[in-house]
């Protein structure tokens, strides 16, 4: 299985970020855009091979704390190295920090 996901957890509530606005771009174009669903999840070129380069993550997370939050968005940029894997990008969230990881 490979393609690009996300889960977004508000750490602040410890509940799923639902709702938020995520851009995945490569190579500075945008190749999906969504929203996290009930559960906070997002998926992009699922089952589809990601090709091999630079990515990157957008979300709206000034939107989501409706202008609250210290940074309006999170941006994380991360290698595809291995097209065939899928790559699954967590991000906790809260209004004064995030973190992230490479999941499974």
């Amino acid at each position: 299985m490979s393609g690009v996901s996300t889960h977004v957890l508000d750490t602040s509530t410890g509940r799923p970020a639902t709702g938020v606005a995520v851009r995945l771009e490569r190579d500075g174009h945008q190749v999906a855009a969504g929203r996290t669903d009930a559960d906070g999840r997002w998926t992009a070129l699922d089952g589809d091979a990601t090709p091999a380069g630079a990515y990157r993550l957008l979300f709206a997370t000034g939107e989501y704390f409706s202008g609250g939050s210290f940074h309006p968005q999170v941006v994380i940029d991360f290698t595809v190295h291995r097209p065939a894997e899928h790559h699954h990008v967590p991000l906790l969230l809260s209004p004064y920090g995030y973190t992230t990881y490479r999941g499974s």
